[in-house]
């Protein structure tokens, strides 16, 4: 754990290094669980929006993109359930006086066990070699499967209670596992408590006219009042889908781990369109795709895996995540839901107005099903991020820091060195910067030596440099370095969009969704 949280630190303070992400108005000592996305984290936070966005919607004929407005009419949250059901199980430590979600301090005594698993596996592994059997060993060793056994039971205990609304079994869990305050060590814990996440404010010129709102805790509701407006403008045929990316808001009491949970984050949701009874075949078929999108971007297979959700939300007859092992353990990146048509159905019943589907071929109307795909982008971006951070051990001794980013999201995409400030290289350098911008982001970095240049942008995550030296005045070839092997060849000025282009190209990434 220790281990695990001196990594997780080198993130936090990577990312600000390098001008990734920040604190919300750090003059002022900052905002709790609020950040900002510096120069180049907005960079990498566009283009994995607009990798998401090209799989979704250009790739998918039956899929289309909107942009609903974060303030939507307060009944609508009446509709969907958040107003009496959107709340997280809270308690307080008596000592400490610090409060935290009670379900989270049961899942992290269970990341413990999870991590005493792996260090199993990783002794076993290190003992038996290239013979080692990692499915067979979870199956048959004696302590591993009752590491694996208190952590179900665990889990299912908690998503009953849950569930059931159990609050009292919630807090006698707690004390059975003995759980402590993270902070002071104290198991003087109070009862657990429901608080509602959503932020109020209002829309109205005085406060006597004023109309009570929320701000959206989710995007979906936005693509699901608008679901007939886009069926019958876009002349849309089911099965399809409606994607959106954007702000959401919750009022995290314990938000933590950086950017994973924050008060104010964005998503990129798809809310897919169905015919009743087919939605378990739709359901598993999104799961497939959307884990290929992930397995796409190259940070391996290994550090993903599915959860079935124990506890399913009010609207659901199935769900699952797709977990992701972050530096602090294996947690929710993406989740996919068949939410049935309640959403549909509940609207329809509030705003009184019909909200289906007409199908010309059998001659009948329903409301739709509907299977969710929702990924958090900042979640997304913090994966990415702490994947590719690495610290590796060079042949001469000395180590490196690099940002091994899947070259696809790199903020940019190349740097160009003159090696020196003079004899007209600087001139040159400004000249291929001038054309390659057109197609690329690409930074100019003339100061201190080469050699720490290229580290530089190594520890930046940007995949290649280009050196120009005193042979491209005589020959127009310049020296284009590779960050991951740090790999050099003398190519021809002429060639580098060509080099570029087929190593960032957006399209032989998504290729291998196929």
């Amino acid at each position: 754990m220790a281990k695990q949280e001196d990594d997780f630190k080198k993130v936090i303070s990577h990312a600000k290094e390098y001008g990734y992400v920040f604190q919300s108005s750090e003059i002022y000592d900052g905002l709790s669980a609020v950040y900002d996305y510096a120069q180049n984290g907005a960079e990498l936070k566009k283009n994995i929006r607009e990798y998401w966005w090209k799989a979704m919607v250009q790739l998918n004929e039956n899929i289309v993109g909107i942009d609903a407005a974060i303030f939507m009419h307060p009944t609508t949250w009446k509709a969907s359930g958040h107003v009496d059901a959107f709340s997280d199980p809270l308690i307080d430590n008596k000592d400490s006086k610090k409060r935290y979600r009670a379900d989270v301090l049961v899942e992290d005594y269970v990341a413990k066990i999870e991590g005493k698993i792996e260090k199993e596996v990783d002794k076993a592994a290190k003992r038996f070699g290239d013979s080692f059997d990692k499915a067979q060993f979870l199956n048959t060793n004696q302590r591993v499967v009752e590491y694996q056994e208190r952590a179900t039971s665990i889990l299912k205990r908690l998503g009953k209670s849950l569930e059931n609304e159990d609050l009292d079994d919630v807090k006698r869990l707690i004390e059975e596992l003995e759980i402590a305050c993270p902070m002071s060590g104290s198991k003087n814990w109070t009862d657990v408590k429901q608080f509602n996440l959503m932020f109020g404010t209002k829309l109205g010129a005085t406060t006597e006219t004023a109309m009570d709102l929320y701000l959206r805790p989710e995007t979906a509701q936005g693509i699901f009042v608008n679901f007939l407006n886009v069926q019958k403008t876009g002349r849309m045929k089911i099965p399809f889908g409606i994607a959106q990316t954007g702000k959401a808001f919750r009022n995290e009491i314990v938000a933590r781990q950086f950017i994973f949970r924050m008060r104010e984050f964005e998503q990129m949701e798809m809310q897919f369109f169905i015919k009743p009874g087919t939605q378990q075949e739709w359901y598993e078929k999104w799961k497939d795709m959307r884990m290929k999108w992930h397995l796409s971007l190259g940070m391996g297979e290994e550090n993903y895996r599915f959860h079935d959700h124990e506890k399913l939300a009010h609207y659901a007859d199935a769900a699952a995540d797709i977990e992701f092992r972050f530096p602090f353990g294996f947690k929710e990146l993406e989740g996919i839901h068949s939410r049935t048509d309640f959403d549909l159905s509940a609207h329809e019943k509030f705003s009184g107005k019909k909200l289906q589907y007409f199908d010309n071929d059998t001659r009948e109307s329903y409301v739709p099903y509907v299977i969710e795909t929702s990924i958090g982008l900042d979640r997304m971006f913090l994966a990415v991020f702490s994947k590719a951070l690495q610290e590796e051990e060079l042949e001469n001794g000395t180590t490196r820091t690099v940002l091994r980013l899947p070259s696809v999201l790199a903020p940019n995409k190349a740097a160009v060195l003159p090696l020196v400030k003079k004899d007209g290289l600087p001139e040159v350098a400004r000249k291929i910067i001038d054309d390659l911008k057109w197609d690329f982001n690409v930074t100019y970095d003339e100061k201190d030596a080469v050699g720490r240049r290229y580290r530089r942008q190594d520890a930046n995550g940007t995949p290649f440099c280009i050196t120009v030296d005193h042979q491209t005045l005589e020959d127009e070839t310049v020296t284009i370095r590779h960050r991951d092997t740090m790999e050099q060849q003398r190519v021809a000025i002429s060639e580098l969009k060509g080099i570029i282009h087929q190593e960032v190209d957006m399209k032989s990434w998504l290729m291998k969704m196929a």
